[in-house]
C-alpha cells in the first residue's frame, strides 16, 4: 500500500491519494467539507460567490474543527494500538501530518493560538479511507506547543516500524518553530522541535533541539529529517549555519531513548545553497521569478521494517548543493550529493554525487530498502543553467536513479520523464513559478516507487512571462487574466510517478 499527499486548491490544501498495487494505479477519495468547488467564474466575469459544504478532495474534519489544512504533508504508517499495545497484528494506522491554520479570522473563534500549527489526522482503516468513507478518519489533533506569535512550519512525520525496536509504535514530527512570524528586520528564532507521541497520536510532548537564535547574517534552520533504526534509535537531522565559522550545515542528533532526551547536535557536512535569490520570488532554482528551491536533507535508514530483523541500519543523506550557474555567467552544475553511515551515525563516508554529470537537480530526495541492499534516488532536473529572462524556455523532467550501497558511487538511470516548460506552473499571484518540495519515494526489498512534480502538460504563457518579467522593473506590467490571455493548459502541473523493480536483484 502506497500513500501520496498533494496540494489542492479548495477547503484545504493537503489532499492524498491511494495505490494498492506498488504505485501502477492511484485512487483520490472524495469527502464532505468546506468547498469552493462551485466558485469557477467565468473569463472576464468573476462574480462573488459562497462556499458552502459540498465534495472535496482533501483531508476531513478540518472545517468542522475549526481549522484549515495547510500544506506541507507528510505521511506515515505504524503499527496500530491495541489492549496489549502496539503490534502488527492489531493492523496499521496511517499518521498524516500537515500545516494548519485557523478557520475563523475572529480571535475569539480560534481553536489554536498563533498563525500556524502542525496537525496530525490518522486512520485505522485505508481501505475505508480510500473508498471516501469521511469517518474513517481521526479529527485532527494539534501536535505543536503553540503561542500568539509562534509559526510551526515544515515538519516531517515518522513513525518507529520495526518490531525490534523497543520504542516500537512511537510516532515523532520534528519542524521548525517561527517566533513572531518572521516580522523583525533584524531576527526570526527557529528553533528545531520534535514532538514525540507514545499513544498512537493522541497526546503529543515536545523537545527543543536547536538554539532559536536568527539573525540577518543566516544563521537560521530549517528543513528538519527524522527517522528510526531497529534499536529505536531515533535520528533528526536539519540544514542551519554554524555561528563560529558561517558556514552552512547539515546537522545531526540522535535520541537512545525513545525521543526523551539527545545528543549534543553535531555538524555532518557543509553544503552550497542551490538557487539564486530573487528579489521578488525569493530562492528560485531555474531563473528570475522561477520555481522555489532549497537545500535540505533528506534521509532514510533500513531499519529492516516491519519486523527489523536483519537490519543493517545503514544511513543515507542527501541535499541539493551548488553552485548554480547562469546563462551569463557560466559554470559547474548543481549535485545531488550523498553521504552514508554504516555504524549508526558515528562515522560518515566522503559525499558522492547521485546526479548525472551535467543534470541540474533540484529537490533530491532518497530512499534505502530495508536490508540496506540499494538506494534510490528522484529529483526534478532541469536542461538549461538559470535563466536571467522569462522569454526563454526552462525544460525540465523527473529523474530516478539507483545504486548499490556497496557501490553508492555509481549511480545509473532508472527512468527520465517527459520534458516539459517550467515557466507553465504558477503561484496563485502569477509573481512566480510553482514547483513545490514534495518529491518522494519509497523501497522495498524488491522495487522503489517514486513521485514528483511534472510540467508536461503545463503550456508557458507568454503574457505571464512578460508580466513576471516586469515585476523587476519600476513601471510593473498589469496582472494578465490567464482564463483570457493564456492557453488553456496554463498552471497545468501534476504529480507523476513510477514503480521501478530493483535493478541488481
Amino acid at each position: 500500500m502506497i500513500l501520496l499527499a498533494r496540494l489542492h486548491k479548495e477547503s484545504g490544501f493537503p489532499g492524498v491519494y491511494f495505490s494498492f498495487n506498488g504505485g501502477a494505479n492511484w485512487t483520490q477519495p472524495t469527502y464532505t467539507g468546506w468547498t469552493a468547488r462551485s466558485c469557477t467564474g467565468a473569463p472576464g466575469n468573476d462574480p462573488p460567490c459562497q462556499p458552502t459544504v459540498g465534495p472535496i478532495g482533501t483531508l476531513p474534519w478540518y472545517y468542522e474543527t475549526g481549522l484549515v489544512s495547510d500544506g506541507d504533508p507528510s505521511l506515515a504508517f505504524g503499527p496500530k494500538p491495541g489492549p496489549t499495545g502496539f503490534s502488527w497484528s492489531n493492523g496499521v494506522r496511517l499518521y498524516y501530518a500537515n500545516l494548519t491554520s485557523n478557520f475563523s479570522t475572529d480571535r475569539e473563534e480560534f481553536t489554536f493560538k498563533g498563525f500556524e500549527a502542525i496537525a496530525v489526522s490518522r486512520t485505522d482503516d485505508v481501505a475505508a479511507a480510500a473508498a471516501g468513507v469521511k469517518n474513517a478518519w481521526k479529527p485532527p489533533v494539534i501536535v505543536s506547543r503553540q503561542n500568539a506569535a509562534l509559526y510551526s512550519d515544515h515538519e516531517q512525520i515518522w513513525a518507529d516500524n520495526a518490531a525490534s525496536s523497543p520504542f516500537f509504535g512511537n510516532v515523532y514530527v520534528c519542524f521548525a518553530a517561527f517566533r513572531g512570524q518572521e516580522k523583525s528586520p533584524n531576527a526570526a528564532p527557529e528553533p528545531i522541535k520534535v514532538a514525540r507521541s507514545t499513544d498512537g497520536g493522541e497526546t503529543w510532548q515536545e523537545k527543543q533541539l536547536s538554539g532559536a537564535t536568527n539573525n540577518t547574517q543566516g544563521l537560521g534552520r530549517q528543513d528538519c529529517g527524522v527517522r528510526t533504526d531497529s534499536h529505536g534509535t531515533l535520528y533528526v537531522f536539519w540544514q542551519g549555519a554554524d555561528p563560529a565559522t558561517r558556514q552552512n550545515i547539515i546537522f545531526l542528533t540522535r535520541s537512545f531513548n525513545g525521543g526523551l532526551t539527545f545528543e549534543r547536535p553535531r555538524p555532518i557536512a557543509t553544503f552550497e545553497n542551490c538557487g539564486r535569490f530573487d528579489p521578488v520570488a525569493g530562492p528560485t532554482f531555474d531563473g528570475v521569478l522561477g520555481a522555489r528551491t532549497g537545500t535540505f536533507p533528506s534521509l532514510d535508514v533500513a531499519n529492516g521494517a516491519p519486523t527489523g530483523s536483519g537490519a543493517t541500519n545503514r544511513i543515507v543523506v542527501t541535499w541539493c548543493n551548488g553552485p548554480t550557474p547562469t546563462t551569463t555567467n557560466p559554470g559547474p552544475n548543481e549535485k545531488a550529493l550523498v553521504m552514508s553511515s554504516a555504524d549508526g551515525g558515528d562515522t560518515w563516508s566522503n559525499a558522492v554525487s547521485a546526479s548525472l554529470s551535467g543534470d541540474r537537480p533540484n529537490f533530491p530526495v532518497i530512499a534505502i530498502s530495508p536490508n540496506g541492499q540499494d538506494v534510490y534516488i528522484v529529483y526534478n532536473n532541469f536542461l538549461q543553467p538559470y535563466q536571467t529572462t522569462t522569454a526563454n524556455p526552462r525544460r525540465m523532467q523527473g529523474v530516478v536513479r539507483h545504486a548499490n550501497f556497496s557501490s553508492i558511487g555509481a549511480w545509473t538511470d532508472l527512468h527520465r520523464g517527459a520534458i516539459g516548460d517550467a515557466r507553465g506552473s504558477s503561484t496563485n499571484s502569477l509573481a512566480a513559478e510553482f514547483l513545490g518540495d514534495y518529491n518522494n519515494i519509497l523501497a522495498t526489498n524488491d522495487f522503489t516507487v517514486a513521485v514528483w512534480n511534472d510540467v508536461r502538460l503545463a503550456a508557458d504563457c507568454p503574457a505571464v512571462d512578460a508580466y513576471r518579467q516586469s515585476l523587476l522593473t519600476a513601471n510593473p506590467l498589469p496582472k494578465p487574466a490567464p482564463n483570457i490571455a493564456c492557453p488553456a493548459t496554463f498552471g497545468n502541473t501534476d504529480v507523476f510517478g513510477g514503480h521501478f523493480d530493483d535493478p541488481t536483484p
